[in-house]
Parts: structure tokens; C-alpha cells; sequence
């Protein structure tokens, strides 16, 4: 089965719409697939958007594969971006700016509700919501000044979006965002693949050690490196107590994050991780587990950075290659405004 990174996906009402990754990031998408989960939900929105025959043909079949709306490709676009794009200073691929990101997707949302009205009814969203968030504490703002020209143009575009929706409060807020972009100044912001394990205190000794690498499912999107090998691990045995410690090089942004550590198959530790210099660390003792861990072989330990459930369908190697390989390989002409405010800063923050 197909894991969901390789699917950009809007979750419509009564429906699902799907896209091909590699051609939505390529910027040549032709065409769509939706798959009907309430008929009745869809029929209204898809008889706009399609027409009435191909409407009746999808209705029949329960899906329908039909030539690419431009409006939803851009927002399934910006909604696998927001949750999959793989950015780390080991891939040599910059993070996109979380303001930049929710301001482009409230455009888009706003655009794919003047263009199918009901089609984004109940959707993760709303075109507010998401301005919301990017204006929040000042971090619209601070992001915006690579692309200042731009940002001022999709506020004025939903300044007069929530004007016709009658939201008077957020018009005037995207107005008024809009012409204090003006004088906005250049802000900076820096990212570091921080160093691994620190050195040991005389009189220790590693008994076990390893790498590991991120599952994106697992974790928050845009909060690590999403290079791979960036988590170090060890075994320590001190007079005290013997530990395990974790560390997680590339943090972009604080979150919480636990390790889960299994030997052969058996969960023997929980590793809360803290936000440092670059970095995510964290250390646990490993009390009545010690003894059976004495002398353990590392390549029987396993160890998994956030969500440890079972039935998380996680990313493999070769998805993260493969996805990481699309990324390289986008076309400058098809980037989004965040991509160009990251490409424009990367020199600064690598």
C-alpha cells in the first residue's frame, strides 16, 4: 500500500482527492483522482466543479479520475508541505516558515471555497483559522520580509475575501497587516545540526551504542532534521546507575518529543526529549532493567523518536529517499511563497 507522504490528499466533504506527489511537485499535475465517501455530501460541489455528466459518471462508480482542478492542486500542495516537507541542514534543505505556510493555505482554501462553495464543508481549516495562525505573535511578520511584496499581496486578497464573507474584524486585521509590511525589517533566523553525545565523566563506560533515524510519521512536522542517521544513542554504566541516553541533532522547534527504547522486541525504557542548542536530548536511568542489558548486543536494540504505537504506518527509508529526491528535484518556477522566502535565506541560515 501506498504510504500517504507519496499521496497528497483533500480530505472533501463526502470525498477524498487525490493527487501524484512527483507531478504536483514538479508543477505539471493533469490530473486528479477523487473517491467518494458520501455521494450525497459530494454531489453538489462535484456538479460545480466537474459537471453534471462526469458528476453522474463518479456517482456511478464511486470514484472518478478527472483532469486536475489548478485551485485544488495548489491547496493539496500546500497541505503535504505542511505536514511532510523534509527539511534538514544534512539534506541541505531549508525549513519553510510555519506564518508563510498557513498564509499561502488560507489563500488557497479561500480560493477553493469561492470556486466549489460546500466542497471544503467541515474541512481541517478555515480560511480564518489559518490567518490566524500565521499572524500570531508577530510570526507573519518576522517571516515575511524575504517576500514582503508577495505577503502584502495575499493579505490585500484576504482582506477582501473576509470582506465579502462579512468578517469586518479580520478584513481590516489583513488589511491592516498588509500595509505594516511596508516598513517591516529583515529578520534572521538560524538553524544548526547540533553535535551528538557528550563525552563521558571518568569512571563510565558505554555497554551499548547506536544510530537511528526519524520516522516522519512519528513526529511533529518541522520540528527535526529530516535527514536520516540523526539520532545517536547509548548504554552508560556509572557507580550511580546505569543510563540510557538520546540525542536528537537538527531541531528546528520545541515540541514534546519521548524515545522508546525495545530490546529484541520488549519495551525497557522512555526517554522524554528537551529542546537544546540545535539539538533534542534527553537521558533515563534504567533501574531493574540494567542487569539484563549488561551485555547486550546493540544491534538487538531498537529505539523509535515520538509516537511508538504499533499501528502508525511509518515512512521506510526508501519513501524518505524517494520523496527527499522529488524535493531536489523541484523546478524554481513552481515554488511556493515559502520555498522562495527559504530559498531566498538559505545562504544565511546554512
Amino acid at each position: 500500500m501506498t504510504h500517504p507522504v507519496h499521496t497528497p490528499v483533500i480530505a472533501a466533504d463526502g470525498a477524498l482527492i487525490r493527487f501524484a506527489l512527483a507531478d504536483l511537485l514538479a508543477g505539471r499535475t493533469a490530473t486528479m483522482h477523487i473517491e467518494l465517501t458520501d455521494a450525497g455530501a459530494a454531489e453538489l460541489w462535484l456538479t460545480r466543479l466537474v459537471g453534471a455528466e462526469a458528476t453522474l459518471a463518479a456517482l456511478g462508480r464511486g470514484q472518478a479520475e478527472v483532469a486536475a482542478v489548478p485551485e485544488l492542486g495548489r491547496l493539496a500542495l500546500l497541505l503535504w508541505l505542511r505536514r511532510w516537507w523534509p527539511a534538514g541542514p544534512s539534506l541541505g534543505i531549508p525549513s519553510l516558515d510555519p506564518a508563510l505556510l498557513d498564509l499561502e493555505t488560507a489563500v488557497a482554501t479561500a480560493d477553493v471555497e469561492s470556486l466549489a462553495e460546500g466542497l471544503l464543508d467541515g474541512f481541517e481549516a478555515s480560511p480564518a483559522e489559518l490567518f490566524d495562525a500565521a499572524i500570531a505573535d508577530g510570526a507573519l511578520l518576522a517571516a515575511a520580509p524575504p517576500v514582503a511584496e508577495e505577503v502584502r499581496g495575499l493579505c490585500a486578497r484576504l482582506a477582501a475575501w473576509f470582506d465579502d464573507e462579512d468578517d469586518v474584524v479580520r478584513a481590516e486585521a489583513a488589511a491592516e497587516m498588509s500595509a505594516r509590511l511596508e516598513t517591516v525589517t529583515p529578520g534572521q533566523r538560524a538553524y544548526a545540526l547540533a553535535a551528538g553525545l557528550d563525552p563521558l565523566a571518568p569512571g563510565e563506560g558505554v555497554l551499548a551504542s547506536g544510530r537511528a533515524s526519524v520516522d516522519w510519521t512519528r513526529v511533529p512536522s518541522g520540528i527535526l532534521d529530516a535527514g536520516e542517521d540523526t539520532v545517536t544513542w547509548r548504554i552508560v554504566a556509572a557507580a550511580a546507575a546505569t543510563r540510557l541516553e538520546v540525542v536528537v541533532a537538527g531541531a528546528f522547534a520545541d515540541a514534546a518529543v519521548t524515545a522508546f527504547a525495545s530490546h529484541t522486541g520488549e519495551p525497557f525504557a522512555e526517554v522524554p526529549l528537551e529542546l537544546g542548542a540545535g539539538r533534542f536530548s534527553g537521558t533515563a536511568d534504567l533501574g531493574e532493567n540494567a542487569t539484563r542489558l549488561a551485555a547486550v548486543d546493540s544491534g538487538q536494540i531498537a529505539l523509535v523518536v515520538g509516537v511508538a504505537d504499533e499501528g502508525v504506518a511509518g515512512t521506510t527509508v526508501e519513501d524518505r529517499a524517494e520523496v527527499v529526491a522529488l524535493v531536489r528535484a523541484r523546478p524554481p518556477e513552481a515554488r511556493t511563497l515559502a520555498e522562495r522566502a527559504a530559498a531566498a535565506s538559505a545562504d544565511e541560515e546554512f
